[in-house]
């Protein structure tokens, strides 16, 4: 299994916390969290070994989209693959986030088993 250092971006403390324990039960144990897009990239130039990101798209300041387009902009960060997990399930809506350079999309509410073969699915396991 690849080490990956996960930050999650999600403007709910629950969804944060929900997603940190399914991460756990699941092996993944190195886990960072931002509120928003902006405290993201702020997370990111704070630790570079951060290597996945798992992001909500609704969120104030900085949406998960944006997040991705700035990401996706920038030479350091283009890399790092990017897991949406959202309530936003309209087919245009996943479309848009996948050309914006996400690699994976997840519909809450899901499963532990759901956010592992997601995972392995883009880290090519």
């Amino acid at each position: 299994m690849t080490e990956l250092k996960i930050l999650i971006v999600d403007d709910s403390t629950t969804m944060r916390k929900i997603i940190k324990n399914t991460l756990k039960r699941i092996g993944y144990r190195d886990v960072i969290e931002a509120e928003n897009g902006s405290i993201a990239l702020t997370r990111l130039e704070l630790h570079p070994e951060i290597n996945f990101i798992i992001s909500d798209w609704n969120m104030p300041e900085m949406t998960g989209l944006q997040l991705v387009q700035n990401l996706k902009a920038t030479e350091k960060w283009k890399h790092i693959p990017i897991l949406m997990v959202t309530t936003r399930a309209v087919r245009d809506d996943i479309i848009k986030a996948m050309k914006s350079g996400v690699s994976n999309y997840v519909v809450k509410p899901f499963t532990a088993d759901i956010l592992k073969e997601k995972i392995d699915k883009i880290m090519g396991q």
